[in-house]
């Protein structure tokens, strides 16, 4: 019998987005986002359509990471990003996201 490891559930993200404020491009661009620098770590990122006014809730499974009344407005790429990561792999470069604006 062959040792296997353990198999590990990849997180899913959800983008929760206000229909009346027309915010499915946003959500879609930031699901772009977050799938291109994230695809082989997510198991998805489902965009939901809001029925309250003025939501923007971003989950990695069931954690909240981003709401745009509480934050403060919507994330930059830059900020979404190292919240993603914190939580699903601490240890991952952002690449030039992680540099200060200073580097070369």
């Amino acid at each position: 019998m062959s040792t296997t490891a353990e198999p590990t559930t990849k997180p899913h993200i959800t983008i929760t987005y206000c229909i009346g404020c027309n915010w499915l491009l946003r959500a879609a661009w930031m699901s772009q986002e977050l799938l291109s620098t994230f695809q082989e770590q997510l198991a998805g990122v489902t965009l939901v359509p809001g029925e309250i006014g003025g939501t923007f809730e971003i989950s990695v499974g069931d954690q909240l990471i981003w709401e745009r009344k509480r934050d403060g407005g919507f994330p930059d790429v830059k900020e979404l990003k190292t919240r993603v990561r914190d939580l699903i792999n601490p240890e991952q470069s952002l690449g030039h996201l992680d540099r200060n604006s200073s580097s070369e």
